[in-house]
């Protein structure tokens, strides 16, 4: 007999969606999402006015698809402001004491900022930014953990009409120069270092590395987080960010940027190429996450008493979730936590202990974070008081059955959701996701938001039921990537190219008989490292240029805890070999380049890899020979003796991954 979840009754009558759905005569949370997918104008058209925006203009239209579904323009006429109405809109509501943001630092240290606060030093900062000539369409790039100076920087950015750009704070020196120099940055903002399991971690090094290899000619600016620590220093370009703000004017009106004038620049990883460059506009990274907080999340704004909504999302700036926290908390009046430092350190109950601390009420992760948590066992759950808790999400890779079973029995109680959720970075949240008043089967996502219209393909382009097929919208959405970073070439063969008129998401999706939706992972070969995406080229790339190797291929091979670790395949340079010595300086190598938690499981010697005519590797039937033991031999092989190779390679893989 298949489990099913059904909502406590308080919880489906006191959720923000059940109240809404009463207001406006819906039955059913069903019939609401087929209502907003049948009728984008009323949907989006309303939306902002539900969530209590304030618009500098008022829009024309809610949309203008006449230069194309691809290139469709929202809220035409508008001009808004995302500082504006995450800030100083909240204040106007009576809010401003409220807390914004918590930060808790691995010693110990606790920042508490209060809207108030936030604003004077978005304010402040602003005002520098604009003395040191960052005008509107101009880059701000932010390489530092979730701390209250990278949320401050990123609402600067919004604040003045720049665009920020996340990079995430674990990237080595290399991955960093190449995000800075594809956004032609004109500030980096970073800081002097950060703990990480007792450690410090010295990220200004890194920094000015990145820096120095991009090429790019820009400010630095760096959050002081320790008092005593010698770091490189260039008295020309690099200001403490406190003097940064020190000494400024404490008001800076919000531009009226354009609705779809671009307000994030986030690089997401590809198969092939550079790093792909997702431009979500203002209005799109206002609706997006808010939307998704307010109905599916269930996070009760702050001005309805007897609530104090905390979001805390295992995350990093750098990451889809990061801004997509803390906009969408925000533009509610709520709070977001961020936690510096690893989960289990210096104790293994350091989440739980955190949330009865500081009253969490909504809990987000990456499966193999829940993972994690469920390795260290009950012991240290149970020793806490976790009733603060209403929500649990889930982003980034799909949660296997054993721990969403965990998650809701173990720590929920079979009394609060589990939101998982699944969407990207090129739309800045969801595709799918339940909300906290519908019924609930192990490991599905439920089905669409609200507002998204969204369907399972076939390879014909036929929409399909009870078998996998390609996750696709078949209407816009505001959020949807406003092209790709200079590249409008690659936006359409990217998404737009599969199927004629249709956003093609890359991932494979199952609607199963009760009409549930399932991601059962990646079409493509992105690869997603405990919720972090890489692309195999850039893995590749770094090991083909050890002297010992003349190619490589990478793939995501299953992972209990991880979701998915690299293994790589490498072919030796002609009179080379690759031997544990090679192996070791080759993960070092990956491990430099492009950070810890992309250096490879595993390197495994191999003759030659299956390619096409052209010279394509065909990572999929590598792929599908790790996962599956089989592959179906595509046509177009023109090596299919090599599929033996792979085969032992592959065997000899399984016992390396079992010593």
């Amino acid at each position: 007999m298949v489990y099913i979840w059904t909502p406590p009754k308080e919880l489906k009558e006191t959720s923000n969606v059940a109240q809404f759905m009463q207001k406006f005569n819906f039955d059913n949370y069903s019939s609401l999402v087929k209502k907003s997918q049948d009728d984008l104008k009323w949907f989006w058209g309303n939306l902002p006015d539900w969530l209590d925006l304030e618009w500098f203009s008022k829009f024309k239209e809610v949309y203008d698809t006449s230069q194309g579904i691809e290139w469709t323009k929202w809220y035409v006429g508008g001009k808004i402001n995302i500082s504006y109405n995450a800030l100083d809109r909240i204040i106007k509501n009576g809010l401003g004491n409220k807390t914004a943001m918590i930060w808790y630092g691995e010693d110990g240290k606790t920042v508490n900022l209060s809207y108030i606060e936030m604003l004077d030093k978005v304010n402040r900062l602003s005002n520098y930014l604009s003395e040191i000539g960052v005008k509107k369409g101009d880059v701000v790039s932010i390489y530092a953990p979730l701390m209250p100076e990278t949320v401050i920087a990123m609402y600067s950015s919004f604040r003045i009409g720049a665009i920020a750009n996340p990079i995430f704070s674990g990237f080595a020196p290399d991955a960093v120069a190449e995000r800075i120099k594809a956004a032609n940055s004109k500030v980096l903002v970073t800081a002097d270092g950060y703990y990480r399991k007792g450690k410090i971690i010295d990220l200004k090094k890194s920094a000015d590395e990145a820096v120095k290899k991009s090429g790019v000619d820009l400010k630095v600016i760096v959050a002081k987080r320790f008092n005593k620590i010698d770091i490189p220093w260039d008295d020309k370009r690099d200001i403490w960010f406190d003097s940064a703000i020190n000494g400024k004017r404490p008001n800076f009106d919000a531009v009226d940027t354009e609705s779809e004038d671009p307000a994030l620049l986030m690089f997401t990883s590809g198969t092939t190429g550079n790093p792909k460059g997702a431009v979500i506009s203002q209005i799109g990274s206002i609706l997006q996450p808010s939307k998704e907080h307010y109905f599916n999340l269930d996070i009760k704004p702050g001005s309805i008493k007897d609530y104090n909504d905390i979001l805390w999302w295992i995350t990093d700036i750098g990451w889809m979730m990061g801004p997509w926290q803390v906009i969408g908390t925000q533009i509610l009046g709520a709070t977001h936590f961020s936690l510096e430092g690893a989960l289990d350190y210096p104790n293994k109950d350091k989440v739980w202990a955190l949330i009865e601390k500081f009253k969490i009420t909504h809990l987000g992760f990456a499966a193999t974070a829940a993972r994690l948590l469920k390795s260290f066992g009950n012991e240290a759950l149970e020793n806490h008081d976790l009733k603060s808790l209403r929500a649990f999400g889930n982003t980034g890779e799909p949660i296997d059955e054993d721990t969403w079973f965990w998650v809701m029995k173990d720590v929920g109680k079979e009394k609060r959701p589990l939101i998982n959720l699944s969407g990207g970075t090129e739309i800045l949240g969801c595709f799918l996701l339940p909300s906290p008043v519908v019924n609930l089967k192990p490991s599905t996502l439920w089905g669409p938001g609200l507002g998204m219209s969204v369907d399972v393909f076939d390879d014909y382009g036929n929409s399909v039921r009870n078998r996998p097929g390609y996750l696709v919208a078949t209407k816009p959405a505001p959020s949807m990537t406003r092209g790709l970073w200079k590249d409008p070439k690659r936006y359409l063969e990217t998404y737009w190219s599969t199927f004629k008129g249709v956003w093609f998401h890359g991932d494979y999706a199952l609607i199963d008989e009760d009409g549930l939706w399932y991601i059962l992972g990646r079409a493509d070969d992105v690869i997603k490292v405990a919720g972090k995406r890489i692309g195999p080229a850039e893995v590749e790339t770094i090991i083909n240029s050890h002297q010992s190797v003349a190619e490589s291929a990478c793939i995501g091979y299953p992972d209990p805890v991880k979701g998915e670790v690299i293994v790589c395949f490498a072919i030796p340079r002609p009179n080379k070999d690759i031997t544990d010595k090679e192996v070791k300086e080759i993960k070092s190598l990956v491990s430099e380049k492009l950070g810890k938690p992309f250096e490879p499981e595993k390197i495994v010697k191999v003759k030659d890899l299956p390619r096409t005519r052209s010279g394509k590797i065909m990572r999929r039937i590598i792929r599908d020979v790790a996962k599956e033991g089989k592959a179906n031999i595509s046509p177009v092989i023109e090596n299919p003796d090599s599929i033996e190779e792979v085969k032992r390679a592959v065997n000899e893989l399984k016992k390396m991954m079992e010593t």
